[in-house]
Order: C-alpha cells, then structure tokens, then sequence
C-alpha cells in the first residue's frame, strides 16, 4: 500500500498507534496495573511503548518479515495472500520483542513475583499472540488499510503536505 518513504512512516504510526493502544491496555488490565496507574503514568508508558514499537517495526520487524514474506513463492501469487503473510510474520515478529519489553520492565519493577523470567516470557508471548494476530488480521489491519487508501489515494496525497 505505501509507496514512498513517507507513506511507510504514515502507515507504521497509524498501525503503530492502534495496535500498541489495544496491547498495552490489555497488558496492564491483564495485570492489575491499569487501576494502579494514573492517567499521565498510562500516558508515558503509551508514549515510551509507542516508540520503542515503532522502532522496532521500523527498523527490526518490517524489514526482516518483508524479507521472509515475499521470499514464499505464495505471498506474490496474490494480494490477499501477501497482506496475510506480511501481517502473520510482523505479529510474531512484534509479539516476540514487544514481550520481552513487558517481561524486562515488569522484572525491573519487581512485578513478576517469584516467577520465572523464562516462564513468565512464554506465557506473555502465548497470551500476546493470542490477542495480537487476530487484532492484526480482522480489525486494525483492515481499518488501518482502509484509512489510509481514503489519505493516499493512488499514491497521491489526499492531505497537504
């Protein structure tokens, strides 16, 4: 869909943006932290999340599910196909990092009560996956596709640069 530069950042920040919303307020709800936390302390963990995502999408996952993606011959015989392909390699991919984010900060902050970091990791990333593909696939992908098709329409910018 994006086809400059400029377009690949617009698309990563709009897709960025919802799906670290959902997963960080399902993260904190699913442990007890969403009650326990103010509105700026939501505010900056969104802030500080959003960033390392975006980064990581950026620079990490994107390019290296891109790669794996349509190096299968099945992710260019069809668009469909391609955008399901991209989107499962880029939530493993996510899920995998941004977990590991979770644990690290839950360790620091003496969260993880007696668990096992290893332990811990691997349910988050069960837990993460679970809601993160079908985010990905049936709600954020389609929407965030379809918002931005209506911005750029045909690679012309629909808003002002």
């Amino acid at each position: 869909m994006p086809v400059s530069k400029k377009e690949q950042v617009i698309f990563g920040i709009m897709m960025c943006t919802g799906m670290v919303l959902v997963m960080m307020t399902f993260n904190l709800w699913h442990t007890g932290m969403l009650d326990q936390m103010s509105m700026m302390q939501i505010l900056l963990q969104f802030v500080i999340c959003f960033i390392i995502a975006f980064l990581v999408e950026s620079f990490i996952v994107g390019p290296a599910a891109k790669k794996i993606a349509f190096s299968l011959p099945f992710a260019k015989s069809g668009k469909v196909k391609g955008i399901i392909t991209m989107s499962l390699f880029m939530v493993i991919g996510m899920v995998l990092i941004m977990s590991l984010y979770g644990i690290v900060t839950a360790y620091i902050a003496d969260q993880l009560n007696g668990v096992s970091v290893f332990g811990a990791y691997l349910h988050t990333i069960a837990r993460n996956f679970s809601l993160a593909l079908p985010l990905q696939l049936l709600v954020l992908g389609p929407l965030v596709r379809y918002l931005f098709s209506r911005l750029f329409k045909g690679g012309k910018t629909a808003v002002s640069a």
